[in-house]
Formats: C-alpha cells, structure tokens, sequence
C-alpha cells in the first residue's frame, strides 16, 4: 500500500447500507462536511479478525454524532454489524476501520437540516501509527503552538473531523522540525494530549494523565489504565502543567492508531523508555489479540 492514494486502494467500502467499490465511494464537490467540518468519525482496529472494543468505539460515535446535531440513520446495533461485515467482505484480519457519519450535500450553507447524514465504513491493512524504531527508542515530541480550544468554544468531548485540523497543523510543524510528534496544551496552558492519542506519564509507582475535560477520552487510554492497575500501579487524572514535565521518569502514548507507544522526549525534558512502558505495550498487545 505504501505510496499508493487512499481513493486508489482495493476492496469495497459499506455506503449508506450497501457495499460500493472502493473507487467508487465519493462524495460531491459541495457535501457539507467539506465546506463546514459537519462529520464525526472513529478509528477502530482488528487483530487476527476480532475487532478491539467496537461496541464502546459504536457508542462514542453516536456520542459525537449527538453533540453534532447529526441524526445517524442506524442503530448502533445495525452500524457494529456493518462493521463486522465490512471485515469479512474484505477478507481481512488485521485492519484499521474507519466508521464515519456526515452532512451530504443536499443543502448548503451554516443551517443544514435538510442535508441527509451518510454513513460509511472502510477498513485496509495498516500497520503501528509509527514505525517499530520509533516505538522502541521512544518518540520526540515537539509541543504544539496551538492549543485545544476550551469546552465554551468548540465541541471538544466529540470526535468530530472539523476539531482536527489544529492537529493537523501542529503535527505538520512538528515534523518539519524532525519531531515525530507534538504535545498539545489546552486552552490553559495544561497538557492535553499529542496530536492524535492521549498520554500517560510516570513517577515511581503512579501514573499520570490529565483529566478529559479537554481531550478524547480514549478507548485505549481506558483499557490501558485497566492494565496499569492490573500491575498494581495507581493511576491518577488531573491537571498536569508543562513545569512538572522534568520530574516525571518515563511518558507514553495510547491511542487505537499508536496503540502504546514510549516517548523518548517532550521539547526540551528527556524520560527513559523503561520497564513500565514497555510491560504495558506487551500487556496491551496480548490484550488486543485475546491473549490477556
């Protein structure tokens, strides 16, 4: 796949309650959701064929579908067999899926009532959000000049396509500047999360992890604290200020596309990739595959 374009690939996308050709699957020029971030979506993964946690991954998608205004035109039972059946159409086993919901193009403009909300599913092969060098020698962070907007001012609790185009921006800074990620801060000044998975961080037996009232409450981010806890180590939620950055021993991502994955350095403040984080990437990878 490598190197080839995303509306080139093989197999079929579930379209509105049927199954299209992969190239097939399009959208108009003047679709809602290009012009005005009307969508929500999520990111999904199976391994060996089992998908991890689909009905919380379900759930959250008629969560933000909600906050949207958008009225999904299924069950969360009809959408959790597509999803299903969009695995095995495909013939595959271990894949990325990526449900997502939006306003269509039946009306423009900022009131769109009348546009009709689609539903989609495509899923491929897609291996580590990062590569397996960066995973073991752990990743440096950039931190982001945009911060997440506050909870008055934009949709935060939802996964919605057009609160990531900060993200965006900030992972593509981060890059050009060698980073292979970036933290973002929230509209305090506290540590939010990285571009696209939420982060834990260690000193001695506890870890940390900012409270979600400004980022996704992930679904890794609650089975690997079910795992940390599992080891005995305590777990605490709570604001987190870059100035404490330099006490903490060791840093960690989770999320359904990085899965865990150790961080090696944030700006300026260096952490071990140690016994913590590499025991909870073995214990969520055998959780993923039905082994734990």
């Amino acid at each position: 796949m490598a190197g080839k374009s995303f509306d080139q690939l093989d197999g079929e996308i579930w379209y509105d309650g049927a199954f299209v050709p992969w190239r097939e699957a399009q959208v108009h020029l003047l679709t809602h959701a290009l012009h005005y971030g009307s969508g929500v979506f999520e990111g999904v993964r199976a391994y060996e064929g089992r998908i991890f946690r689909l009905r919380e991954h379900t759930r959250r998608l008629f969560f933000s579908a909600r906050v949207l205004d958008l009225d999904i035109p299924y069950t969360p039972e009809e959408i959790d067999a597509a999803c299903e059946q969009v695995l095995e159409h495909n013939g595959l086993r271990d894949a990325y899926m990526r449900p997502i919901a939006w306003r269509g193009a039946e009306q423009m403009g900022l009131s769109a009532r009348k546009a009709t909300v689609h539903v989609a599913i495509a899923a491929w092969e897609w291996p580590s959000y990062f590569t397996p060098e960066q995973r073991m020698q752990g990743l440096r962070l950039d931190i982001a000049r945009w911060r997440r907007p506050a909870p008055d001012t934009a949709p935060v609790m939802a996964k919605a396509t057009g609160m990531y185009m900060i993200h965006t921006l900030s992972k593509h800074e981060a890059e050009a500047k060698g980073f292979s990620d970036a933290l973002m801060l929230d509209w305090r000044g506290q540590v939010a999360e990285a571009t696209g998975a939420n982060i834990f961080l260690r000193k001695g037996d506890t870890l940390h992890t900012p409270v979600t009232d400004n980022c996704l409450d992930g679904i890794t981010r609650r089975a690997v604290i079910e795992l940390a806890e599992k080891r005995g180590l305590k777990v605490v939620e709570r604001a987190i200020w870059p100035t404490e950055l330099p006490a903490f021993e060791e840093c960690f991502l989770t999320g359904t596309a990085a899965e865990v994955t150790p961080v090696a350095s944030i700006g300026p403040y260096a952490f071990t990739v140690g016994e913590v984080s590499r025991a909870l990437m073995e214990d969520y990878d055998k959780l993923v595959r039905g082994k734990n």
